[in-house]
């Protein structure tokens, strides 16, 4: 095999890449600078620089005439599906199921306990030398529902799992069963809103999921629940969410907004009861060591013609 193989961490980071002399592999480097490292046309596998944007995603995938796999770092592919029609037929799209669980998990877990327990009042305090002492409410006999129960889900009810909840429903696109219990189908979000302290989404961004929490979603949720959103920014309608925090009957946690970045002067920054975390749920010193990790298995698996893990699309 001759090809080259586009990696956004330089190969001789990335323990456990098989060696070029024995597999005619060429590593080239590009992290989405505006030269590329060779030309385009002569790459046969991808992997997507993390956390760059739409644009930079797409820019060269018209060029990439013997492209065979397009990797991404990322667990959603919202940003890549747009050039996908640029491709060739039989393209794999592989997500990086397996590199973000633990590291978004944690941060729905941080975003739970800070906005239940008043963490934001209690550094605006700490600025101000206010002592806010009180009762505040605990994660412990709450109800927890999760939207989108993929592998980041379930990482996230196994962190939830020592906290004493009430119970733990999951709602995916199908209803199934797992291990921890059943798992409810999207259109059952009607019954199961009603119920739950906590909300939290972790679903990817499809057709399907793009406003999914609007002004029916938001009002079928209790008062004085939290919405945590660990998915993407637009599968919230934010001028829906905005209406009913502003009222003070829920309250939000947000890793991910849209408009986002989040401009300057936008009511969410200041809107009641809503924290803000800047889209950091991957972004942790867990990312780079599992990301290396599946870049070596893929490409490896790539040169010995082995099946790929993660494929979500096939070009068609």
């Amino acid at each position: 095999m001759t090809a080259d193989v586009w990696l956004p961490v330089p190969a001789d980071e990335i323990d456990g890449l098989p060696a070029p002399s024995a597999t005619g592999l060429t590593y080239r480097f590009w992290d989405g600078g505006p030269d590329y490292p060779a030309d385009p046309a002569d790459c046969a596998f991808y992997a997507v620089p993390y956390m760059k944007g739409m644009e930079v995603a797409i820019r060269p995938l018209a060029a990439m005439k013997s492209v065979r796999v397009v990797q991404t770092l990322s667990a959603g592919i919202d940003h890549v599906e747009p050039g996908l029609d640029l491709l060739p037929a039989g393209v794999r799209l592989c997500n990086a199921k397996g590199v973000h669980e633990a590291s978004t998990a944690e941060l729905a877990l941080a975003l739970v306990l800070a906005s239940l327990r008043g963490i934001p009042g209690f550094v605006r305090g700490q600025d101000s030398e206010q002592w806010r002492a009180g009762f505040y409410p605990s994660l412990a006999d709450k109800s927890v529902l999760i939207v989108g129960y993929g592998s980041i889900g379930a990482a996230v009810e196994d962190r939830l799992a020592p906290f004493e909840c009430a119970r733990v429903a999951r709602v995916a696109r199908s209803a199934r069963t797992t291990e921890r219990g059943e798992v409810r189908a999207l259109t059952d979000l009607p019954v199961l809103l009603p119920d739950a302290d906590v909300v939290i989404l972790s679903t990817p961004l499809t057709d399907r999921t793009k406003g999914l929490v609007g002004a029916d979603f938001l009002s079928r949720m209790k008062d004085g629940a939290l919405l945590v959103n660990i998915a993407r920014g637009p599968v919230v309608d934010t001028k829906a969410l905005l209406a009913e925090v502003e009222t003070g009957r829920i309250t939000a946690a947000l890793d991910v907004t849209d408009p986002e970045p989040l401009p300057a002067g936008h009511p969410l920054w200041h809107a009641r009861g809503v924290l803000i975390s800047p889209h950091v749920g991957g972004s942790t010193s867990a990312f780079m060591p599992r990301a290396k990790r599946l870049l070596a298995d893929q490409v490896s698996r790539f040169a010995s013609g082995d099946d790929l893990r993660n494929v979500v699309v096939t070009t068609g």
